[in-house]
């Protein structure tokens, strides 16, 4: 068990290890992730309110670190960035040099991983590294990431990851886990490691072993938030829910609400699509190729011959819902969708995938019940 000295040694202790430490901090109105200089810099005393097209910060009064739910960042921002350079060509006396970009990544120490982000980049990890066609970039970053996960001891009102089998509590992948307690008793960490790196760093912390009270505390705060979700996805098979309801008729009424702006995508922790994108300067002489974030809400993402596979916004939304939720399974083994809620948050139209997937629920319930 560490305080917020402990919790500041930590920092310290990764920083010296040539770690580039990235955690949450309040920056523009909101709780972002950004390279961390010292733990001073964490949001204590900040928690946030969110809705469907909503976000707001808002104050505390017990000073607790990490009482904050998903904010508009994922960690796939580092991993996975949303533009790279690939390569550079230069043209010199008549003769074409062309360089792949080989910058070395920094070590990330990622510090603050929330069970549905651990799970994110556990999705990500399988997408990008696992199969035949290994994404360098990504494995690069992510090879020598630490990961510092903090399990939720108060969800936000967009929040499902029960419902995605995600959380509050954090699952494998972490190499320390802290979960926070403010209380009477004070302010506090119960950390453990999960890694042999982990235990080398709680090994350097000056701490305490933690009671059965504080541990019997910390996980009934975790329990506690599990009964206080802010959503739930409908409980059934939701990949076959998809399958089932291609034709459905509220595909025709959230179409007519979506703007195909592609933020559910950006915001998305899971979402991998990328395009290319050649730059040239005005002599001809440079050129550079980057690797950009694309959204299959995007008509170009399907464009063949004649023009896009996927013409309306009411295909192009049910991709979107019937990949992250049903055909991902058929080609990761999970669901794409881990319960963070970000996409509910940040639709400027408050689209809530949530009430989309209830509404494709309730018809085929109301299909079955009709007589034949």
């Amino acid at each position: 068990m560490i305080g917020t000295d402990g919790l500041a040694a930590l920092v310290d202790v990764l920083r010296a290890r040539g770690y580039t430490v990235v955690g949450p901090t309040v920056r523009d109105g909101a709780i972002v992730l950004t390279e961390l200089e010292s733990a001073a810099q964490l949001p204590y005393g900040w928690g946030v309110d969110l809705d469907a097209g909503q976000y707001r910060l808002r104050s505390r009064t017990d000073g607790a670190a990490f009482a904050n739910a998903a904010g508009p960042q994922s960690w796939k921002t580092f991993l996975h960035p949303a533009r790279v350079r690939q390569w550079t060509a230069e043209r010199t006396g008549g003769e074409l040099v062309i360089e792949a970009d080989d910058t070395t990544p920094p070590r990330f120490a990622f510090l603050g991983v929330r069970s549905c982000d651990l799970r994110a980049i556990a999705v990500q990890d399988r997408v990008l590294t696992a199969g035949p066609h290994r994404d360098p970039v990504y494995g690069g970053r992510r090879s020598g990431a630490f990961l510092v996960a903090v399990e939720c001891t108060e969800p936000g009102g967009t929040c499902f990851c029960v419902s995605m089998g995600t959380g509050p509590a954090a699952g494998p992948g972490y190499d320390l886990v802290l979960t926070e307690l403010v209380d009477d008793e004070g302010h506090r960490f119960w950390i453990r490691g999960g890694s042999a790196e982990g235990a080398e760093i709680l090994a350097e912390l000056s701490g305490e072993p933690a009671s059965e009270a504080v541990c019997r505390a910390a996980t009934g705060a975790v329990a506690a938030a599990a009964e206080r979700m802010g959503r739930t996805m409908p409980d059934t098979d939701l990949r076959g829910l998809m399958a089932r309801t291609l034709e459905a008729p509220r595909w025709d009424d959230v179409a007519s609400r979506c703007l195909t702006c592609g933020n559910c995508t950006m915001v998305c922790p899971t979402c991998f699509c990328t395009t290319t994108e050649d730059v040239t300067d005005l002599t001809g002489d440079h050129a550079e190729r980057w690797r950009v974030w694309d959204v299959c809400f995007d008509l170009d993402f399907s464009y063949l011959p004649g023009g896009p596979v996927r013409a309306s916004p009411r295909s192009r939304y049910r991709q979107w819902l019937t990949h992250k939720l049903g055909t991902w399974y058929d080609q990761f083994g999970s669901s794409g969708c881990v319960g963070c809620g970000r996409c509910v948050v940040w639709c400027p139209v408050a689209i809530d995938i949530t009430e989309e997937a209830a509404a494709l629920y309730d018809w085929t319930r109301r299909a079955e019940e009709e007589p034949r």
